[in-house]
């Protein structure tokens, strides 16, 4: 929901704050809460003490006057008002909630005729500011007592303007006084993106004006505009309607994630739980539960949609399985996982954070007699349904699955006992992206007029080919066989999908001409059109597009919330666009209703904002409209049909081809509008469209709870100006049966008066002569009534299916749904970042951080799998520690230095001097640690060992140092010798080599055990005796290098502060001095 109340606290601090000075007298106010201390209140407001207060409530509660909500007197007296009434619960209308928020205010004497009303509300076309000179709570009806004066989109009245159309009641210097506050209060809702703001009383003295109560709506979506001046701001939910902590965890989850994360409990001790996919079929189930059965037995209302990963709909389906098996119910429980038929969404993977979810409520599920009901398709939904099944037999759980051959909200009749449950579902002969011939299911034959044939298997009489543009009427069609779009941002998939669409269509060529990306520079992008790669351009600059495509009218655009307006205004520059796209959802309403009046003044067609966009069978395809290749097959997508339809569920519109080509012989164009508040073209439009094309003889409409578009449909019947048979059903019935306001899945789905509730919209619909089914579930039927009539009269006369070309699969998403198998080009074993979160070895990172695990214990997981001891990884960390540097002098750190100071960047610097390394620079760790091994190994004495290696004439690897001797120890080896003696459980090699070290500096005192040396045989004593590693594994990782890696890791961390210490010090290039150079030349060339 975009249009977001806000307390009386937080409006009056925003006009408090932005109101132009001198025009009010700002608001004081002070808000107490239950952790309010009211010592602490009066030393920062010390005005309470000394003045008249009034308190009431401040939780959006309507007419508290009446219902004795107001108190007035001494700060003592209104203190002990707050306190009795603070966490009480207190019953409004049909809601009981409980008294959280108080706001407390000085109480400003004044005369009742100072009283006035003003209120500033939006809609499609601009804005209402209201005023009458009479304000209080007996105001009555404040539309007939008020002034209007409408104010157009980019406009601002001026004080002349007001003072005419509004304030001719009020006379004297009160108008002048009036008409400024009510300039700034304009300009105020407008810069701070105000949805509504109503002010009664609005108190005119001779001296000021005062603002007493006050309501408001901000529009929560120009968030990223107005944060900073609107500060904190928080929305309360609707009184009556506290978050559970359930709730609130949801609605966290939801800000986190790109998808739509929704949760509503209505009574927890319901029987029905949903868990639904979709904004606008999680609406539907609840209005087909509320209509099958006893509302108050709906325990939820909720969503999932836009793509969640696993991982979010396990957290989802845990949270609603955690409260659905809190208590038993005497007859069992029932859970709806139901949902349309998806756009891209992949259905396996959500229903398997689902099955997950399942398994772990497996005997709480049992205990509990709960029957599952499960509908769902698109994206890969047969293996989802598959493993739906196969958990169900697993757990020993009824579960009851069905794809779209079953009509979407049949499972609830089935749950309630109202319809049978088929004991086989039909299903189709698919191949993920191919629906196989002959596997195309027909309607129930009974349902047509004796002699009629199934109108899945018909088609209308006109041509395969829609017409042309210029036989249909003088109107040009939005989309047409050649039609050519240009799509703004890099949707690779999205336009392979319409390129798939175009093929199947038989188009000659690609409906996509280019795409728009600014944040690279021209190129082009690869593609497939059939069984052929093509080559499609990317522009950096719209305008460069434009010019070298001019046939394309139609912009497609997929810009993120922030940067749709921008990319659409500039799209509104170029005469050759006729049509444009929107698909972002939550762009602010004030941003779509300047798109939709420039769009109006250049005769542009806008569909969306918040759409999937359209579909016009046989000719083009928005995006990811129409969902995968076996559903645009399944659909019939691939050719026109006799119907078209609007809605504005993009996820419904799906549903509706699925509906319609089960129940007709097929869609001809269908559009879903978007589910903003102001969607950028309207039913009337497109219906309008519709009714003139001789092609489309009938009419479907789903509109929905919220506004007032389909009045203007129902007018349109009664007026003649609609004479097809229009089939329509408004979703959203459900909503007048809660005890409190729940929000819908889209921005627009919220009644603000009761002509805008959909139940009330259905009557209009029957009063005008439409053909409105009695609920969802039976929309089907409607429409297959209508068109059997239409067929029977002889206006659709069916024709003989044409087969189309089969399109192939794209390699990715045959792997995906598991139909070939590669060898993979990598393998590995250490990490993964597929899922919800990166592992290390298999164990999430979060939980590496929680557990303090360290380098040490990072470096455990990644190089060795497992998770070794403590005193393993603190061993690590300390090699780390004493091998990260030992000056600039050796070979590595003077590499280091030398590229740096030649201009280096830091990369190739630290890569000069890790190329150094090896069996004269840090090679000793792997050497010393296979020398000292095969000797222990062989069970060769100390000296024997010694003797052999000076026989051979090779060096003891680990043995000396340059500086360091008996004398003068290396303080590094004398702390690790400790620590490995002290903690590890036993040290066989370290012992060896240390005899070994007895016997060389017994000969030499600089032939010590060095660092490498002591790591090296150290680290043989962990790979064997830590317990973590079997003989061979600790064979393998000497072997592979494992040892050396701790000298590269760590000399790794010097090398770069060397590289950092050059460039801070801003040394210049290094030149070798002459004379450290010995120069020695051939004496034959000499002379």
């Amino acid at each position: 929901m975009s249009a977001k109340a806000i307390s009386e606290a937080s409006g009056k601090r925003l006009l408090n704050e932005n109101l132009s000075p001198g025009v009010f007298t700002p608001c004081r106010f002070a808000t107490v809460t239950e952790d309010t201390e009211f010592n602490s209140l009066t030393e920062k407001n010390q005005w309470l003490k000394k003045e008249k207060l009034v308190a009431k409530p401040d939780q959006s509660i309507k007419r508290r006057g009446k219902l004795g909500l107001i108190k007035i007197g001494a700060f003592d007296d209104v203190k002990e008002w707050v306190n009795e009434k603070l966490g009480k619960d207190q019953v409004v209308g049909r809601t009981t909630g409980k008294l959280k928020n108080f706001i407390i205010e000085p109480f400003l004497p004044h005369e009742e005729n100072e009283e006035a009303y003003v209120c500033i509300h939006s809609h499609r076309y601009g804005d209402t500011i209201l005023f009458t000179h009479e304000g209080g709570v007996d105001i009555g009806d404040v539309d007939a007592k008020s002034l209007k004066l409408e104010v157009p989109i980019e406009t601002r009245p001026t004080v002349e303007k007001i003072s005419k159309d509004l304030l001719e009641h009020i006379s004297g210097p009160r108008k002048e006084k009036v008409a400024n506050f009510i300039k700034s209060l304009y300009d105020v809702y407008c810069d701070l993106f105000f949805t509504y703001l109503e002010i009664n009383p609005l108190v005119i003295t001779k001296d000021s004006v005062y603002i007493l109560d006050l309501a408001a709506k901000l529009d929560a979506t120009a968030d990223f505009i107005c944060n900073a001046k609107w500060g904190e701001i928080e929305y309360p939910t609707p009184f009556g309607r506290d978050y559970t902590p359930e709730e609130a965890f949801i609605a966290d989850l939801d800000a986190k994630s790109g998808s739509s994360l929704k949760l509503t409990i209505l009574n927890e001790e319901g029987r029905i739980w949903t868990m639904v996919a979709g904004g606008g079929a999680s609406v539907i189930y609840a209005d087909t539960i509320c209509d099958l059965t006893d509302a108050g037995e709906l325990a939820n209302y909720g969503e999932y949609s836009g793509a969640p990963s696993e991982q979010q709909t396990y957290e989802y389906a845990k949270t609603i399985l955690s409260l659905m098996t809190k208590k038993p119910h005497p007859d069992g429980k029932i859970l709806i996982i139901g949902g349309g038929i998806a756009n891209f969404t992949n259905v396996a993977a959500t229903f398997k954070g689902i099955v997950r979810a399942l398994q772990e409520f497996q005997a709480k599920l049992v205990e509990g007699n709960v029957k599952i009901f499960v509908r769902r398709a698109g994206p890969n939904y047969q293996e989802g349904l598959r493993i739906m099944r196969e958990v169900g037999n697993i757990l020993g759980i009824p579960v009851h699955v069905f794809g779209n051959e079953t009509h979407m909200t049949a499972i609830v009749g089935m749950a309630l006992g109202k319809r049978p449950i088929p004991k086989v579902p039909t299903t189709e002969a698919t191949t993920a992206n191919f629906l196989l011939p002959g596997g195309q299911t027909s309607v129930d034959l009974k349902k047509l007029l004796p002699g009629q044939e199934s109108p899945s298997n018909s088609r209308k009489t006109s041509s395969v080919d829609p017409p042309c543009p210029d036989k249909v009427g003088e109107k040009k069609p939005l989309f047409h066989k050649g039609s050519k779009a240009i799509i703004w941002g890099m949707q690779t998939k999205a336009v392979q999908g319409m390129l798939d669409f175009d093929f199947v269509c038989s188009r000659d060529t690609p409906s996509v001409s280019a795409m728009v990306y600014p944040f690279t520079g021209d190129h082009k992008q690869k593609f497939y059109w059939g069984h052929k790669e093509i080559l499609l351009p990317v522009y950096k600059n719209m305008g460069d597009a434009m010019k070298k495509h001019p046939d394309a009218d139609i912009v497609i655009n997929f810009a993120s919330l922030r940067s749709a307006y921008d990319s659409t205004i500039e799209t509104l520059s170029f005469p050759q666009i006729r049509t444009i796209a929107i698909i972002a959802e939550g762009i602010p309403e004030n941003m779509t209703r300047v798109i939709v009046k420039r769009a109006n003044e250049k005769n542009v067609t806008v569909i969306g904002p918040a759409t999937v966009g359209g579909v016009k069978p046989g000719c083009f395809k928005i995006g990811n409209t129409g969902g995968m290749m076996d559903n645009i097959l399944h659909s019939k997508l691939y050719r026109a049909g006799s119907v078209a339809y609007v809605s504005r569920s993009g996820g419904m519109s799906n549903e509706l081809n699925n509906i319609i080509s089960h129940n007709t012989n097929g869609v001809y164009e269908g559009v879903a509008i978007g589910g903003d508040r102001y969607p950028g073209s309207t039913f009337m439009d497109h219906l309008m469209r519709y009714h003139d094309n001789p092609e489309v003889k009938m009419l479907v409409l789903l509109g929905e709870v919220g506004g007032i578009e389909e009045y203007g449909v129902c007018e349109a019947i009664k007026s003649k100006k609609i004479t097809k048979p229009l089939v329509a059903w408004c979703i959203g019935t459900c909503a007048t049966m809660f005890a409190s306001d729940v929000q819908f899945g889209h921005a627009g789905a919220c009644a603000n008066a009761e002509a805008e509730t959909a139940t009330e919209k259905n009557k209009a619909f029957v009063e005008a002569g439409v053909h409105v089914p009695k609920n969802f579930d039976e929309l089907g039927e409607v429409i297959n009534r209508v068109y059997i009539k239409l067929v029977k009269e002889g206006v659709i006369v069916p024709e003989e299916e044409v087969p189309p070309p089969t399109v192939p699969m794209d390699y990715n998403w045959a792997r995906e749904l598991g139909l070939i198998r590669k060898p993979a080009s990598f393998m590995t074993s250490i990490s993964d970042e597929r899922g919800q979160e990166l592992l290390y070895a298999g164990m999430p990172i979060s939980h590496i951080l929680e557990q303090e695990m360290g380098i040490g214990g990072t470096l455990s997981l990644l190089w060795f799998q497992r998770r070794l001891p403590e005193w393993a990884t603190t061993f690590l960390e300390m090699c780390l520690m004493v091998t990260a540097d030992h000056g600039p002098a050796v070979s590595g750190a003077h590499n280091t230095i030398v590229a740096t100071r030649a201009g280096k960047d830091l990369v190739s610097s630290l890569v000069s001097g890790l190329l150094t390394i090896g069996d004269r620079f840090g090679g000793a760790l792997d050497g010393a640690a296979r020398q000292f091994s095969e000797a222990f190994d062989t069970d060769m004495l100390p000296m024997e060992f010694v003797n052999s290696m000076r026989k051979k004439g090779k060096l003891i690897m680990g043995i000396g140092h340059r500086v360091k001797s008996l004398n003068n120890p290396d303080m590094r080896v004398a702390v690790l010798k400790k620590y490995i003696k002290k903690s590890f459980p036993t040290t066989p090699l370290l012992d060896y080599a240390l005899k070994v070290e007895q016997i060389t500096t017994s000969k030499k005192p600089n032939l010590i055990l060095n660092v490498d040396g002591l790591i090296g045989v150290a680290f043989v004593d962990l790979l064997r005796h830590s317990g973590a590693f079997t003989r061979e594994e600790a064979e393998e990782y000497i072997e592979i290098g494992t040892i050396n890696g701790l000298f590269v890791l760590g000399r790794s961390i010097g090398f770069i502060g060397h590289h950092l210490d050059q460039k801070r010090l801003k040394q210049g290039l290094y030149r070798h001095p002459w004379d450290d150079i010995s120069y020695v030349m051939p004496e034959h060339y000499s002379t």
